[in-house]
């Protein structure tokens, strides 16, 4: 059976492409990617804080009130960059079709 932890590092590789890919497409809304390299940031900022969780609280960052909350408000504007980033795309198309 394959850890947690493990398959954690190994979901980073096909993101990393994905990543790749879409930095690639010029159909990509900027605000959006923006927001996709936000999250590849939470993660790296999140396992820090989670080893210090259980370094210095002796729990995981789940049962650590403000390092989890701190982690998902972060997680919380990415998803914002991404949703306005394609939600600006998606009113350039409507106007340029004469919607």
């Amino acid at each position: 059976m394959i850890s947690k932890e493990t398959l954690f590092a190994l979901s980073l590789f096909p993101y990393l492409g994905f990543l790749w890919f879409i930095s690639r497409t010029p159909q990509m809304p900027r605000l959006a990617l923006y927001g996709f390299y936000g999250t590849l940031v939470f993660v790296f900022v999140t396992i820090p804080a989670g080893i210090y969780a259980v370094l210095h609280y002796g729990k995981s960052l789940a049962n650590v009130d403000w390092l989890h909350g701190g982690a998902e408000v972060f997680l919380t504007l990415t998803n914002i960059l991404i949703v306005l980033g394609f939600r600006q795309a998606v009113k350039e198309l409507r106007m340029k079709n004469g919607e």
